[in-house]
């Protein structure tokens, strides 16, 4: 299967859950990517050689710093980027995007939360990348949030 047969990610928090199944649907669409977690082990021996898995999330600035750095010198410019509701990591990697890319929370933050960072998100030049929140324990939850038409957030 090749539907993301030219396509980059990061998962953050992808060796486990959620992540972790997220991160095996990519690497069977074909898709290469680079995620984070703490049971880097597992995910390495369960994803192989289309995944790059650096270790723990990032907890700090210099970590997510140090992070952004990893994904520009590994895989350049990407397509998608999930992670859980993280501003500092997602405003660190935007710039990794590429224009029209995707950003796909998790989270059981609250709706109006999402709707204000996602409007950051735009606000810091979000090149027609959509942001995307799912919120498993959430109920009406799943939806796209942005300023300007349903589903995008523009720039």
């Amino acid at each position: 299967m090749t539907r993301y047969g030219d396509r980059k990610a990061v998962v953050i928090g992808g060796t486990g859950g959620l992540g972790l199944a997220v991160s095996k649907r990519l690497v069977e669409g074909g898709a290469k990517i680079l995620l984070t977690g703490h049971a880097p082990a597992r995910a390495a021996a369960e994803l192989g050689s289309c995944a790059q898995v650096i270790g723990p999330d990032p907890a700090d600035p210099a970590a997510v710093a140090a992070l952004a750095l990893t994904v520009e010198i590994e895989l350049g410019r990407i397509d998608y980027l999930f992670l859980p509701t993280g501003r500092s990591t997602a405003l660190a990697l935007l710039p990794a995007l590429k224009d029209g890319g995707a950003v796909v929370f998790t989270t059981s933050r609250t709706l109006p939360a999402l709707r204000a960072l996602a409007a950051e998100l735009a606000a810091h030049g979000a090149r027609g990348i959509r942001v995307n929140a799912v919120a498993p324990d959430c109920p009406g939850a799943g939806r796209r949030f942005g300023p300007g038409r349903a589903g995008a957030v523009r720039g």
